[in-house]
């Protein structure tokens, strides 16, 4: 083909080449599946990541004004998690798929525990000194009703069917759970369970709600049908946190003058085994498989990871300072856009060269570069260009040498950018122009 020609087809196809464009993928279809984090609450200051892939800490996040982190719940589907700050009275909001504090909150008078409803619509906080439970419209992150509930309350939890609410009354002495009507935001029960009821887990059937009584030095099985206690099992001393597995077989219980964690068979209302840990063991939470539990050790400075099939301690991860509260959920990649500059199309011997193809990657919620990922360049009808490596601004860009056969009018059309994805970030695709030298 001689310039002439070039020229002619030029003139012919000026109206194709098309405008930058902009494709969004969304993140669940990501390459390979989401990570698995931990979010741990130091009572001494932030929130330390946990990659459970690793078992290494990742980040540490300010809580946004927030002071004395207590308390963690991640939403139903791992995009956000909430943490309580027992001093400042505030919930701080953390995307989880960037790992950003997106709001600080502000709740009742002493937040402790926090529960997310099964449909990521509302969040539960417990005031302790408040005696209340704010509920908090993730929509809006206000709160919307207040529900008096009684004093010090402390741990919550909530039914899979999202319709009641359990809050643990953590008073001296013999104490009870408060049942809650999340449809009227109302109190329409209150369960004595034993002395000083500090946490409280629903198994994932619903069936059953376990009690951790601090000062019992036992927990307590209740029916959620009848709201009765059908059976207490002893642990060791002082326990407080709990969590159940996934298969809702086994509870594990913090002990947390015991330096342990106890291992309670809800069916037959016994005690399996006893894990020693770090010092001071307070909250537990468990992989989405069940297969590790994480204890943090508010007086070691740790969390400690017990393999649930050995009852061994397979790996110490130093964390914050004073870690209480844990949660550990799936997470899913933070969603990704593309954005693809104009190329130029260039004859040579034989074929073609399109110089200056290029694409920046950024997280579509903060707009933060994304470095080190690949990018794929494209013909639009998917004749494969060149690849090139997003660098520390999220830019990649190369030159892709094409046959003659892809055809000029077929390069007039453009390109396609596209990053596949991975498990920290999500696919993406843009389309950019190509333009006659």
């Amino acid at each position: 083909m001689s310039f002439g020609q070039i020229r002619k087809v030029r003139a012919l196809c000026a109206t194709v080449a098309l405008g930058a464009g902009l494709l969004l993928v969304p993140s669940a279809s990501a390459a390979e599946p989401g990570r698995v984090l931990g979010y741990v609450a130091n009572n001494g200051g932030g929130v330390s990541v946990l990659d459970t892939a690793t078992n290494t800490v990742t980040g540490t996040l300010a809580d946004s004004g927030g002071d004395s982190p207590y308390g963690v719940g991640v939403a139903f589907d791992g995009a956000r998690g909430y943490v309580t700050n027992v001093r400042d009275d505030t919930l701080t909001v953390i995307d989880t798929p960037t790992n950003t504090v997106d709001a600080s909150v502000p709740v009742g008078d002493g937040p402790a525990g926090v529960v997310v409803s099964p449909s990521g619509g509302h969040v539960y906080v417990s005031n302790y000194r408040a005696g209340t439970v704010s509920v908090v419209d993730a929509a809006t992150l206000t709160v919307t009703e207040t529900i008096p509930v009684g004093a010090n309350a402390d741990g919550v939890a909530i039914t899979p069917d999202g319709r009641r609410l359990y809050v643990a009354h953590d008073v001296v002495g013999p104490g009870t759970v408060s049942v809650v009507d999340t449809t009227t935001n109302t109190e329409v029960a209150d369960i004595p369970t034993g002395d000083t009821p500090t946490a409280v887990a629903v198994t994932p059937d619903g069936a059953k709600l376990v009690v951790v009584n601090k000062f019992s030095n036992n927990v307590a099985v209740v029916d959620t049908r009848s709201n009765a206690v059908i059976g207490t099992v002893p642990v060791s001393f002082i326990p407080h946190g709990v969590a159940i597995a996934p298969d809702g077989v086994r509870a594990y219980v913090t002990n947390s003058e015991g330096h342990s964690l106890s291992v309670v068979d809800l069916a037959a209302l016994a005690h399996v085994a006893r894990v020693p840990v770090g010092t001071r063991p307070i909250g537990v939470a468990l992989t989405p498989d069940g297969a590790r539990a994480y204890v943090t050790n508010f007086g070691s400075g740790t969390v400690s990871v017990v393999d649930t099939a050995t009852l061994a301690v397979s790996a110490t991860v130093p964390v914050g300072v004073n870690p209480v509260g844990i949660a550990v959920n799936a997470v899913p990649a933070a969603p990704t856009r593309l954005a693809a500059g104009p190329a130029q199309l260039q004859l040579r011997l034989l074929g073609f060269t399109v110089r200056g193809l290029d694409a920046t990657l950024t997280e579509s919620h903060t707009g933060r570069p994304v470095a080190g990922k690949r990018v794929t360049f494209r013909t639009v009808k998917g004749h494969p260009l060149c690849t090139a490596t997003t660098n520390s601004a999220g830019k990649a860009q190369c030159d892709a040498n094409v046959p003659l056969l892809v055809g000029v009018a077929t390069l007039l059309m453009g390109y396609t950018a596209s990053h596949a994805g991975d498990t920290a970030h999500g696919p993406s695709a843009a389309h950019g122009p190509i333009g006659l030298l």
